[in-house]
Formats: C-alpha cells, sequence, structure tokens
C-alpha cells in the first residue's frame, strides 16, 4: 500500500464524488486484495470438489480434460466485458449501478433484484456445500449424523462467524482473503500432488474419453446401488454439455471486485484486473487439480456409480489417512472463507442498493459505522437472510425434490443474468452520451463488443443447460421470478424508486456528501 499517494487517493474520490457518492467505506484494500476476495469466493475448492459429480457421473474424464476450459472460457467472457464496465464505473454494487447508468432506473432496479437474490441464496448455497464436505470429511469424528436441525445449527455458527468478521472493518476481511487466495493456490496444488503421487497410474487418455454415464443409478445411503442418477438417461452430446455447468458453476462470483470497489485503492485500474485474473488462475488451478483428481481415480466406471460422493470415496481408496485428513482441514477453511467473502460482496450490493433507496428500510442498511468503517446491518441482514433462505427451503419439497435443491439451480442463473444486463446494455450504449468515457482498464470498442455479443450467447447457453432436468424447475421459477418483478416494478417501485443520482442531481449532492463523510471520520 505504499505506493498509494495523496494524489492517488484524492482521484479514487474525485471519481467516487462524480457519481454522486460520499466516500463512507473505508480504501484499506489492496490490488491483491481486490484479486482476492473474487478468488476466495470462486474458490475452486468449494464449487470444484462439491460439484464433482456433474462431471464424473456425466461424460467421464472428457467433462474434465475438455469441458472444464471450455466452462471456464464462458464464464470469461462475463468477466472481460464487466471489466471494460468496471474500470469506468468503480462503485459498489456495481451491476446495480451499471445497469441505470447504461440503460435506464428499471434495469438497474432489475439487474439489482437478480443479483441480489443470486448472491444471498448463492451464500446459502456455498455455506451448505460446506456444512456436506464437513459431515462427510469430519462427521464420523464426532458422530454427524444430515439432519435439517443439525444442518441449520451448523449453518447459523459459520454464517454468523463470517458476519461478525466483516463486521469488525475491512482491513480483517481482506486480510483473512488475502490469507485465502494463498491458501487455496497451496491447497489445490497439494491435492494435485497427492493425487497424482496416489494415482495406479497416468492414464492421460481418460481426461479426453467421451463416456455417457447418465441415466446410471449412484450408490445410495444403506450401500446398495438404488440412488438417483445425477443426471437422466440424455445423449452423449447433452451429458457433456450438461457438464459445462461444474465450471460455469464454480467460476462465478467475480463480481465481488466490483462491489468493494469502494474500498479498493486506485479502483478504476485494481477492480478490472481483480476481476479478469481471479478467473483466469481459478481457471489454471482448477484444472490442473481436477485433472489429477481424475487421473488418481481407481476406475471411471466406478467412480462414476459413486455420484456425489465420489470425491470422498476417491480419497478413501487411494490416500493415506493423515495426509487425507491435513487436506481436508485445509480445505473446510478454504470453504469457511469462500463464506466470508462472499457476505463481504452481498453486505456491498444492499449497501450500495439502499443507499439509493432500493429496498426496504434502506435508511438503515445503508448505515455506515463510523467506529468499523462497514456497512453493519447490511451485513447481518444479507447473513440472516441467506440462513432463512436454506432453512425455509429444506423443509418444503416439490415432488420429491427440496425446493432448496430447485432454487439454487436457479441461483446462477440469477447471478448471470445481472451480469447480462448491464454487458448487453454497453454493447448499446458504448461511445453515446451514456457512456462516453471509458476508464484507463480499455478493450477498445470491437473487443468489448466482440465480448458482449459472446456474453449474451453464453446467457442463452446457461439458461438453457440450467433448466434441464432434474432442474426443469428452475426454468419456471425463473419465468416466475420475472412476473413478479414486473408486478412489483409497474405496481409500486417505478413511481418511488429514483434510482442513483445521474446529471443535475450529482451536483446537488455535494453538502450531504460532505455530511456523510464527516459522519464516519473520512477525510
Amino acid at each position: 500500500m505504499s505506493d498509494y499517494s495523496e494524489l492517488d487517493k484524492k482521484q479514487d474520490v474525485h471519481i467516487l464524488h462524480s457519481m454522486g457518492y460520499a466516500q463512507e467505506l473505508e480504501r484499506r484494500m489492496s490490488s491483491f486484495s481486490n484479486f482476492a476476495v473474487s478468488f476466495s469466493i470462486i474458490c475452486i475448492l468449494s464449487g470444484g470438489i462439491n460439484s464433482l459429480a456433474q462431471a464424473t457421473s456425466g461424460a467421464g474424464g472428457a467433462a474434465i480434460g475438455i469441458g472444464w476450459p471450455v466452462g471456464c472460457f464462458i464464464s470469461l467472457v462475463f468477466a472481460v466485458a464487466m471489466a471494460q464496465i468496471s474500470s469506468a464505473y468503480p462503485t459498489a454494487g456495481g451491476l446495480y449501478h451499471w445497469g441505470s447508468i447504461l440503460g435506464n432506473r428499471f434495469t438497474g432496479w432489475l439487474t439489482a433484484w437478480f443479483n441480489l437474490l443470486g448472491l444471498v441464496t448463492v451464500l446459502g448455497a456455498i455455506n451448505v456445500g460446506t456444512y456436506y464436505f464437513f459431515i462427510g470429511a469430519f462427521g464420523g469424528y464426532f458422530g454427524m449424523v444430515d439432519t435439517t436441525l443439525i444442518r441449520i445449527v451448523f449453518l447459523v455458527v459459520i454464517t454468523g462467524l463470517q458476519a461478525l468478521v466483516n463486521h469488525m472493518g475491512i482491513g480483517l476481511t481482506a486480510k483473512l482473503t488475502d490469507f485465502s487466495g494463498y491458501l487455496i493456490f497451496a491447497t489445490s496444488i497439494a491435492l494435485a500432488a497427492v493425487c497424482l503421487i496416489a494415482a495406479p497410474s497416468y492414464d492421460f487418455a481418460r481426461l479426453f474419453t467421451f463416456t455417457n454415464y447418465s441415466g446410471i443409478a449412484t450408490i445410495a445411503a444403506d450401500g446398495s446401488a438404488t440412488g438417483a442418477p445425477v443426471w437422466p438417461q440424455v445423449s452423449t452430446f447433452w451429458v457433456f454439455a450438461l457438464g459445462l455447468l461444474l465450471p460455469i458453476y464454480t467460476i462465478t462470483g467475480y463480481d465481488a471486485s466490483a462491489h468493494t470497489s469502494e474500498e479498493t485503492v486506485k479502483a478504476a485500474h485494481s477492480v478490472p484486473r481483480g476481476m479478469v485474473a481471479s478467473v483466469l488462475w481459478s481457471a489454471l488451478f482448477g484444472y490442473i487439480m481436477l485433472c489429477a483428481f481424475v487421473l488418481m481415480l481407481p476406475n471411471m466406471d466406478d467412480a462414476a456409480k459413486q455420484g456425489w460422493n465420489v470425491f470422498f470415496w476417491a480419497m478413501d481408496a487411494q490416500v493415506n489417512p493423515i495426509v487425507k485428513d491435513i487436506l481436508y482441514f485445509l480445505i473446510f477453511i478454504s470453504q469457511w472463507l469462500c463464506g466470508l467473502a462472499t457476505v463481504t460482496s452481498v453486505s456491498r450490493m444492499i449497501f450500495a442498493f439502499s443507499r439509493d433507496g432500493g429496498l426496504p428500510a434502506s435508511k438503515a442498511l445503508s448505515k455506515v459505522s463510523p467506529k468499523h468503517r462497514t456497512p453493519v446491518s447490511a451485513i447481518w441482514t444479507g447473513s440472516i437472510l441467506s440462513v432463512l433462505f436454506v432453512w425455509g427451503s429444506s423443509l418444503v419439497s416439490i415432488g420429491d425434490t427440496p425446493v432448496y435443491t430447485i432454487v439454487v439451480s436457479c441461483t446462477v442463473i440469477f447471478l448471470f443474468f445481472s451480469f447480462a444486463i448491464p454487458i448487453t446494455l454497453g454493447l448499446f450504449a458504448w461511445g453515446t452520451s451514456k457512456w462516453d468515457k471509458m476508464g484507463p482498464w480499455n478493450l477498445g470498442e470491437g473487443l468489448f463488443k466482440l465480448f458482449a455479443v459472446l456474453s449474451i450467447i453464453s446467457m442463452i447457453v446457461i439458461f438453457v443447460l440450467g433448466i434441464q432436468p432434474p432442474n426443469d424447475w428452475a426454468g419456471i421459477i425463473t419465468v416466475g421470478f420475472l412476473v413478479l418483478t414486473a408486478i412489483v416494478w409497474f405496481g409500486f417501485e417505478k413511481r418511488r424508486f429514483k434510482g442513483p443520482p445521474i446529471g443535475d442531481a450529482i451536483s446537488k449532492r455535494k453538502a450531504e456528501i460532505a455530511a456523510a463523510e464527516a459522519a464516519v471520520g473520512e477525510g
């Protein structure tokens, strides 16, 4: 941070003031910290491990060897297009702001709701994944059995700790997410090395061999081969396409770099770099780790039958118990830190949307603690909502499927929609009065428009894949949410919600900005 001069600070604050906002949050995050917060949320040790069955019980080895790079590229096109916009508009809750400036009040409001719903549910999903990983790794030592009560108590404890750390200031959160960045690098390489040492042979051909495991029964809890298949019976092309959801679902959350813009030094430079770098490094280290895991599997056919338990089955079969437990502990800590970074992202989104009056109780939700310089109400509200979502949706089922499972399949659709809206608007706004000034991170018109078009195509692909069986309810829920959104907008918000300050409204805010900064001791 020693290279962060007074001039740099003035420049960051000037950009923020020019968008009509006060420097209420504290700029304590370095360029690396901004990268680390996105890298921690992506967390290849969370999604990459907890969702492995989408590949191993899908198209087999090729789902990793070929599917992982293809899926990561789909995520990358969004990150590159968003990076261009984030450099021009580095604000907290970035996507909502971009949706408003590049479009109008409605597109900003819609982006905010998609992003918010996606972030709250994804925080719940990440922490549920951490819970199931803990049960699989250490449940036997503690005699833990999965029940709704144990799941919710576990979630309350780990989410509460994540909220508490966030409450205490961005300095502590950034230190922990920086540590998380290094921990994910080190643990993924250690896991890859252990897998390669334990591999019975190096059958590299299996990484590029397509096998259709869709429709096969998996091992049930009682040990019989009567468990539900991971994917229903589909063609080899479709099972490979569905397997792309493993990297696409894992490589998301890089919008955290934008959400922490107002706490990042030299934000117009650091945020776009953090966003793109977090995707590239996650893609590379995830690929090394997962390829090594596939090479370690004793047999691809047996692995497919394990379904969602494939990771623990392979580690039990091939790896020394002490080494295995050390790796499990490091993975568990990484997964908890993934949730910690997600709380940061959710709370900044709630804070940014609230300061423009976008949520009920906006005044309270946009309040920044003068002592900790964090949006305390937003932190606890996002955390509590994520636990309530898991609890409520675990109790209700549609057919045999818990609503929780169905909503989580919508989560990523919601998140990518919130990415796609500002990108699509940017495609048409480039060079117009809405977007006539680019930030220092600039692809140029041709390249940005290419990535914007690729993002729109990718959004269609993600939506089509995300609503296939067994997630066919996701399409109905997404459409239902759109209908509900339209009712709320036209019924209430169209008249009430003013959106972010634009034009004359910015200059009129000078006194407000000065008062808000004085209240938190900035300046």
